[in-house]
């Protein structure tokens, strides 16, 4: 008879394992209840950042899975037979087979998200709040690929799901190309009041307004911090760019100098930037509470 999961003593849920406990520690162990198996070297910076958030997960799911850990610089064969090309590669083994799998030091949403498909889990989330949620933290940590693949799955089942595709915009405004992500983002419905589709238009409409090139600018207000239209110059070149929080601190600098100077403009703009960066951004959340001390000092 199988002892039940749920009761194993916290040190049996991680391991580390080879080539010639593979089989017993992996294979046979997932058919009693699913095994992921976390293909790291010492040498590997990711697998360290990925290494310690996997056995934090495991631990959080209190039983329901089991991690084995394989050094392959040590244990090449298993590696090589499942086609481990790049490190950290993670695989969930269920009933003796892998069945899912990801590479690359992902966010910890993804992480639950992975064990919540190996377990059965249920967060409380739908599917595409979970892969929305993965999205927004991949974008959060610049990492490109994952939040395109998590879009791409909510576009699949949802093409006209709004969020999903200004994320998709974003990932292409992110990477370089403002045209591509003005196309994408075209597809919302033109009546969104979505904050992240109105985001994505805000950055694009900063990015047409101003040149990328910010030298002669940035010369003009070391020359004369008190040239505040070459300020305002400035803080568009850098919204042009994606620079945001540079952008903020330029506009700050002209409302804290002169919070009505043409017409309240920066003030003006500053809100744009805000939008443009993500209301819930840190920009955004910074840029708030020093406008506020610069307006009720």
């Amino acid at each position: 008879m199988f002892s039940d999961p749920t009761t194993a003593p916290p040190e049996d849920l991680i391991k580390e394992g080879s080539d010639a406990t593979f089989m017993a520690d992996v294979v046979e162990a997932s058919k009693v209840q699913p095994v992921i198996v976390d293909f790291w070297a010492t040498w590997c910076g990711p697998c360290r950042t990925l290494g310690p958030m996997l056995e934090q997960a495991v631990r959080a799911a209190r039983g329901a899975v089991k991690m084995v850990k394989i050094d392959v610089d040590k244990n090449p064969a298993y590696a090589g037979q499942l086609r481990v090309q790049s490190i950290p590669t993670v695989y969930g083994f269920v009933n003796g087979q892998p069945v899912d799998g990801f590479q690359g030091a992902v966010p910890e949403s993804q992480i639950k998200a992975f064990i919540d498909r190996l377990t059965g889990g249920a967060s409380g989330e739908s599917d595409i709040d979970q892969l929305l949620s993965m999205g927004a933290e991949s974008l959060k940590v610049d990492d490109l690929g994952g939040a395109a693949q998590a879009y791409a799955q909510v576009l699949q089942m949802q093409p006209d799901n709004d969020k999903a595709i200004a994320g998709m915009a974003r990932v292409y405004l992110n990477g370089g190309d403002a045209e591509q992500a003005r196309q994408t983002i075209a597809m919302a419905r033109p009546d969104s009041k979505d904050a992240d589709v109105l985001g994505v238009r805000a950055a694009l409409d900063l990015a047409s307004e101003a040149p990328a090139d910010t030298s002669d600018l940035e010369a003009r207000v070391k020359a004369d911090p008190a040239d505040l239209q070459a300020r305002f110059d400035l803080a568009g070149a850098f919204a042009a760019s994606g620079r945001f929080d540079q952008a903020a601190d330029q506009l700050l600098a002209i409302v804290a100098a002169d919070r009505d100077w043409n017409d309240q403009a920066a003030r003006k703009q500053l809100l744009t930037v805000f939008d443009a960066a993500g209301t819930n951004s840190d920009v955004a959340r910074n840029g708030r509470r020093k406008l506020s001390s610069i307006l009720f000092a």
